[in-house]
């Protein structure tokens, strides 16, 4: 699961619509309700691609081999108290459910925080779970090609940069 750029304004959008029209908050201007979602999710992108970054790096000054890039970046992740893969969704949950109680375009929040954690993650778990149907797509258009061959590989990132810029998702 990943949160892609091109999708925040989408989640906030949703996130606002939904829990308004449910009667969970009720804010005095959607749009900059938004903007605070919208917030906190562009945050999650930036300490992801930094703790990706500060991984690699780390990878490099030990001379380790990027295998343990995933390994790396988990630890400084709990260092960060940050939450990655399904983590993500609940790190996302528990900063919207903070950032409602303290935005000035927040006017009231009705319901309690399981509550809105239960409804934000539903939202944004189906925004973050586009990757299983990117992949999809991508495997059908390049069926005719043997799996865990070089020109499977070659061929899968040519198709997926094509669909993500499609959908709007390149990074």
């Amino acid at each position: 699961m990943k949160l892609y750029a091109g999708k925040v304004d989408s989640i906030a959008a949703e996130v606002i619509q939904k829990l308004g029209s449910d009667g969970d908050i009720e804010v005095s201007d959607a749009n900059e309700a938004q903007l605070d979602v919208a917030s906190v999710l562009k945050e999650y992108i930036r300490l992801d691609r930094e703790l990706t970054e500060r991984a690699k790096d780390i990878l490099e000054i030990r001379g380790l081999p990027t295998s343990q890039l995933g390994r790396t970046k988990r630890q400084l992740a709990e260092q960060k108290d940050f939450g990655l893969g399904e983590e993500a969704v609940t790190w996302i949950c528990n900063q919207l459910v903070e950032t409602f109680m303290q935005s000035k375009h927040v006017d009231e929040v009705y319901a309690d925080d399981i509550t809105l954690r239960r409804k934000i993650k539903e939202i944004v778990r189906k925004h973050m779970a586009v990757d299983d149907d990117l992949d999809q797509e991508v495997r059908q258009r390049i069926k005719n090609l043997q799996e865990g061959t070089s020109a499977w590989d070659v061929e899968y990132a040519r198709v997926m940069d094509q669909i993500k810029q499609k959908h709007g998702l390149k990074e």
